[in-house]
């Protein structure tokens, strides 16, 4: 049998997470956790763990699971502290986190089958499985209805983490996992209103990065002369 290798999760996942995240000091990282995952050891990488024994080379489909959505810590206090105009509901969060998570589906699918690599919804050998989460969500100015024509200006909309890992379908082995820490670049230090149509869009270019970056990796490993194909020789 072939000797299978990650490089081409590593090109990809290497470049999902292009900032450590302040919860994850790269020194304070093991080298091998549990689950027996590597970690890769780059400057442009956050939080990257991977199998050394595996490759995206065999995937020519996903299968996404529903993205987790979780807000950052405190941030309900935050919005309901006292003088605020912001008073989140608990509805109000659990509309927004729903929001998010269809977004993650609409915005990877989208992608995704653009790239070639339909999205489907049953386990197969040419399969991976990707299970995200989206934590440590702030939503800066939340969309919110108001008795009143009240607008919120801010100078970005916010930030947000991806947890990503990817799985073999059919076995079931977890192959790699990351997290990558975006902010909303905002308006160049221009404050702008803040709504439901401002705040999609912040969203889906943070996640249409992480998206087109999942792209390149699959693209990259099915590649002619790719290590992983090379390791079939």
């Amino acid at each position: 049998m072939p000797k299978l290798r990650m490089t081409n999760v590593v090109l990809a996942l290497g470049a999902l997470c292009l900032a450590i995240p302040s919860f994850a000091q790269a020194e304070e990282l093991p080298e091998i956790t549990e689950d027996g995952l590597h970690r890769v050891a780059d400057s442009k990488a956050a939080v990257v763990y991977v199998d050394p024994a595996a490759t995206l080379e065999p995937y020519a489909k996903v299968q996404l699971l529903e993205a987790y959505v979780a807000f950052k810590k405190n941030w309900e206090r935050d919005h309901r502290q006292t003088g605020s105009r912001l008073r989140v509901s608990s509805s109000d969060m659990e509309r927004i986190k729903s929001r998010v998570s269809k977004e993650f589906t609409a915005v990877f699918t989208e992608e995704l089958e653009e790239a070639g690599y339909p999205v489907v919804a049953e386990a197969g050998e040419d399969v991976l499985l990707v299970r995200p989460a989206i934590i440590n969500l702030d939503v800066n100015a939340p969309d919110l209805p108001t008795s009143g024509r009240t607008r919120t200006y801010v100078e970005s909309a916010g930030e947000m983490t991806l947890y990503l890992e990817l799985y073999d379908s059919v076995t079931g082995d977890l192959v790699a996992k990351a997290m990558d820490a975006r902010a909303d670049n905002g308006y160049g230090g221009i404050y702008n209103w803040a709504n439901t149509a401002t705040n999609k869009a912040a969203a889906d270019k943070i996640l249409r990065t992480w998206a087109d970056l999942l792209v390149g990796a699959l693209n990259e490993a099915h590649e002619p002369g790719s290590l992983a194909e090379t390791d079939k020789e």
